[in-house]
């Protein structure tokens, strides 16, 4: 996705993967720089480590406490997160006023509520522990739902579905009655959330689209350029 969308632009540059132990995390980081690198994607289990060794955030990263992205300028360390504002893009919807649900209380999750939140909606959490959803809604300053409630948007931030396997029962959503649902989850058909909401007649927004989303705002971080989105989709698919 990355390599296609810098060879459409002419930009000479290389993306690849960097396996790094959390033991080895800030040494690796603060090397990169000298070694030719001018930014980062971060994914688990690194997100909250490169919120505290970042000498700078933005907005979104230190209101969330994770970061994705990295960009290395002038000696200094900037720490972004684009997975909140990715999910907006992806859904391309005015949220302002809708109820919204998220599913799961963990690092993707605080950046799910909180972008849904600055967008305008009415947020609920919900999450298999409970307490998790219960502390996520008070720090958020959104609502705990102990049980899935009927909403417009459902945003699914857990790894129900990764494996192929069905959605528990207790999840309970017969009653959401969502017109748009998102997905986190991906990878080489539609999960069964997908296919539970395409069922509904909802709006699907799957995982490999919020990938996108949240990709093309690394890319125009480091760049600077608008992300040519169908070459990167094209390539991601």
């Amino acid at each position: 996705m990355m390599n296609a969308a810098f060879g459409e632009l002419g930009i000479a540059w290389r993306y690849l993967p960097l396996p790094v132990a959390p033991e080895r995390f800030d040494e690796t980081v603060r090397a990169l720089p000298d070694s030719g690198y001018l930014g980062a994607n971060v994914t688990i289990p690194h997100k909250v480590a490169a919120h505290d060794l970042a000498d700078e955030l933005t907005d979104p990263a230190a209101a969330i406490g994770a970061v994705n992205t990295l960009a290395f300028a002038g000696g200094r360390i900037l720490g972004d997160n684009t997975d909140a504002g990715g999910l907006i893009d992806a859904l391309d919807l005015d949220v302002q006023g809708a109820r919204a649900l998220v599913l799961g209380a963990g690092g993707t999750g605080r950046a799910a509520v909180w972008a849904l939140r600055e967008a305008g909606a009415d947020v609920a959490v919900w999450n298999r522990t409970p307490e998790r959803a219960a502390e996520l809604a008070e720090e958020f300053g959104v609502r705990h739902a102990r049980a899935p409630e009927p909403a417009r948007v459902l945003v699914n931030v857990t790894s129900l579905g990764m494996h192929g396997e069905d959605l528990p029962v207790e999840v309970g959503l017969a009653g959401v009655e969502p017109d748009i649902v998102a997905d986190v989850v991906y990878g080489g058909g539609p999960t069964p959330l997908c296919r539970w909401a395409e069922q509904q007649g909802a709006r699907v927004v799957d995982g490999l689209e919020m990938l996108l989303r949240q990709g093309a705002r690394s890319f125009e971080r480091w760049t600077g350029q608008p992300a040519p989105l169908d070459v990167m989709r094209a390539a991601l698919r």
